[in-house]
């Protein structure tokens, strides 16, 4: 029998239930190269990738595969790290799984990072950009298929999908720490190729 997707978010966080008394308030998912945060992370619990029921391990350098669970200062964590791309040749229900773990779990706050060119003629590379808001190009939509309830309404409001006092308060940090940074807009391509020059154009 097949098991529907809500069946196997349940199985997935009662199996990390299980293992780590930590309930997570924020969840963070690590992008390509910054797997070394977490050793800034006062760790409880760290489960890889391949012994959580309905994960997939990654298989990009610099994704090392796994849950950490512990806190930043009083705050509890979940963490991913590491993450499955859609240029694998996963299904995009397989790439949002572990995000929607974290929600399942109880996260009220998100933090995403990645690594990704810029078009910006003052961008440098290593600069920061905070994320204001994106524009999909990938061809696909993770809520496709049948509606998970427990996540959300079927056409959810995107009007502030990026939450404006988060980078507001993350712009003051950069600020403070004198660290150098652009705003912007995301476009998401499902690569794994790099633009062409018309699509950087366009």
């Amino acid at each position: 029998m097949v098991k529907t997707a809500i069946e196997k978010l349940t199985e997935t966080v009662g199996y990390i239930r299980s293992q780590s008394p930590v309930k997570p308030k924020i969840g963070i998912i690590l992008g390509s190269g910054l797997g070394a945060f977490v050793d800034q992370v006062q760790v409880s619990t760290k489960i890889r990738y391949d012994d959580i029921p309905h994960f997939m391990p990654p298989t990009v350098d610099g994704h090392q595969g796994n849950l950490i669970l512990g806190h930043v200062g009083i705050n509890p964590v979940a963490i991913l790290q590491g993450r499955n791309h859609y240029y694998e040749g996963h299904s995009m229900e397989t790439v949002v799984f572990p995000t929607r773990t974290l929600a399942i779990l109880g996260i009220e706050y998100l933090i995403l990072t990645n690594s990704a060119g810029g078009f910006g003629e003052t961008m440098q590379p290593g600069d920061f950009m905070l994320i204001e808001d994106h524009i999909n190009l990938m061809g696909n939509n993770p809520l496709m298929g049948p509606n998970i309830k427990e996540l959300g309404p079927r056409f959810p409001d995107m009007t502030e999908a990026y939450d404006k006092k988060l980078l507001e308060q993350m712009e003051k940090i950069l600020q403070q720490q004198s660290t150098k940074y652009h705003k912007g807009i995301y476009c998401a391509v499902s690569g794994p190729t790099y633009e062409t020059p018309a699509e950087v154009r366009y």
